[in-house]
């Protein structure tokens, strides 16, 4: 019998049942569809990842406070001031450029609408610093600065919590702590690591922050911009050496400060979100072999109601490799159908999560192919024994079968 024979005598024998073919391919159909769904939704979080790293910049590191008290003692840690970030610019070899910050969320106000969201004090270079781009307005001086200037530059949703557009909020005045900053720019989409999203944020003058809001000289975290032609390692390094200076840690005793690279963080999260992936991938797996084994039924069922058939066949000059190939082809087809069913259900799943929950989701061709593959590999494997039984009935016995 050729191939393509065999191919239309498996849909001929599934089209004779169809309800029966449908509830024997549903698990490979729940199976494939959970496959893809999980894979794309871990495809989607892999490249916002990777995006979110390359927003944070591949050179930046971030020193921030270590722990509030000293290990075994009530002495307070030292905490992080413009003086350190100063000393790294002269004497660390490797920083190019430094932003130190300082942060807190309070409630602001503008035309009878409060939105609560983080306020951050910085220098005038942090836009520069980031690469970030201005919709609108420009970024504060280091004359504004020096002189506590109550100037604001805000993200890019920052307008539409008070009712406004990018262009009409600039001049506005939002009060921060009851204190009038006026807008004087908008800067461009940023993006977010997690919930955080950067362009729900506002920044305003580092010394303004310390003097007239948050009321303290220190820092939250110095950001510090590592010479290309350096690695992150020893910039960490170098930049180490000169905080343990200027806090006058000596020898032997742990740092009061934290060098980090915020990629390492989302490494993490990434590693974390794989394993997850996995394991999803690895469930979605136990219902395609469940289906596996639904068919393996369905298909030792086939073969005991179409004895009477196997043996006309046999007798009319059938061999056994004939009829174990007819069986299996029918298991494979049948698996085949599910999978591509599959297929398209996992795309519709994926495409539902990501515009109902605004999740990153990438189908990804490989996993489509590997899951198609696998679904054949399916109906191979758990058609075998049938398909042998088939083969080999004995064709006497199998004609006089009622």
């Amino acid at each position: 019998m050729l191939f393509g024979e065999m191919v239309a005598a498996a849909l001929q024998s599934i089209r004779s049942n169809v309800f029966r073919g449908f509830l024997t391919m549903l698990g490979i159909i729940i199976g494939v569809g959970s496959v893809i769904s999980m894979i794309s939704i871990g495809a989607g979080a892999q490249r916002a990842i990777d995006e979110q790293i390359q927003s944070l910049g591949t050179d930046i590191v971030t020193v921030s406070q270590g722990s509030r008290y000293r290990l075994g003692t009530s002495e307070l840690a030292e905490t992080l001031t413009i003086d350190d970030a100063m000393a790294i610019l002269a004497d660390a070899e490797s920083a190019v450029a430094v932003v130190p910050e300082q942060s807190i969320r309070t409630a602001v106000k503008n035309d009878g609408v409060n939105h609560f969201t983080s306020i951050l004090g910085t220098t005038p270079n942090f836009a520069e610093f980031h690469d970030y781009k201005f919709l609108s307005g420009r970024m504060f001086t280091q004359a504004e600065m020096r002189s506590k200037g109550r100037v604001a530059i805000v993200g890019l949703d920052v307008p539409e919590r008070f009712n406004k557009t990018v262009e009409s909020i600039l001049g506005e005045e939002l009060y921060i702590q009851d204190i009038a900053f006026e807008v004087i720019g908008v800067l461009d989409k940023i993006g977010a690591i997690g919930r955080r999203s950067f362009d729900d944020q506002i920044w305003i003058p580092l010394y303004t922050s310390q003097y007239r809001v948050v009321g303290s000289d220190e820092l939250d975290v110095i950001k510090v911009r590592i010479d290309q032609d350096t690695s992150l390692n020893l910039g960490m390094f170098d930049i180490e050496r000169v905080m343990r200076r200027e806090h006058q840690i000596p020898p032997g005793k742990n740092n009061d400060f934290t060098i980090a690279d915020p990629a390492q963080y989302l490494n993490i999260r990434n590693a974390a979100n794989n394993v997850f992936g996995y394991l999803l991938a690895g469930i979605a797996g136990v219902s395609l072999i469940v289906g596996g084994i639904g068919v393996m039924n369905i298909m030792l069922v086939t073969v005991s109601e179409r004895t009477r058939e196997i043996g006309i066949r046999k007798a009319l000059g059938a061999t056994p490799a004939h009829i174990m190939t007819q069986f299996l082809m029918e298991a494979v087809v049948l698996c085949l159908m599910g999978g591509l069913i599959g297929i398209l259900v996992g795309a519709g799943v994926s495409e539902f999560i990501s515009r109902t929950f605004q999740w990153n989701v990438l189908i990804s061709p490989v996993a489509v192919a590997v899951a198609f593959g696998f679904s054949a590999a399916v109906g191979l494997f758990f058609g075998i024994w049938p398909a042998r039984n088939a083969a080999r009935m004995n064709p006497t016995e199998a004609l006089r079968y009622e």
